[in-house]
């Protein structure tokens, strides 16, 4: 499992990088980040939906939905925030300088979430190694945006 794990994490990575640029057509096009992203979003949930029905997957009864943390509900938002922001970040630094960035900051946040075990995600605590491997990413982003 662990070894599928690491091979949807490269995929995602790999859609990410041609979500970009195809979200900034999509902003070049219609004039608009927010509507670039509406879109993309619009896509997405059809695509989603689609995949719930292909596979048969059972819908939560409505009192499961209302044990859901507040918090947990926002992360669409966070969501709608990278891919309207990477539309205009990716035409002014490129693809891989804002993958760079933005994989930078996701590490960053990391560290912290896992130390405290914040998100209900187990506690992983902040050790030397796991710091210099950051700042190792940031170095390579730098170099990559030069």
């Amino acid at each position: 499992m662990r070894g599928l794990s690491w091979m949807l994490g490269i995929v995602a990575g790999l859609g990410l990088t041609l979500q970009v640029g195809m979200n900034t057509q999509l902003r070049k096009v219609l004039h608009s980040a927010n509507i670039a992203a509406l879109v993309s979003f619009c896509v997405g949930t059809v695509a989603l939906i689609l995949l719930i029905v292909a596979l048969r997957t059972p819908v939560p009864e409505r009192a499961v939905f209302a044990t859901v943390p507040w918090w947990a509900w926002l992360g669409g938002m966070l969501g709608a925030f990278y891919v309207a922001s990477s539309t205009v970040v990716a035409v002014e630094l490129g693809a891989t300088t804002l993958l760079g960035l933005a994989l930078l900051g996701q590490l960053a946040t990391a560290l912290v979430v896992d130390h405290f075990g914040w998100l209900g995600l187990p506690v992983n605590p902040v050790t030397w190694s796991r710091l210099a491997g950051v700042a190792l990413l940031g170095a390579g982003v730098w170099l990559v945006s030069r």
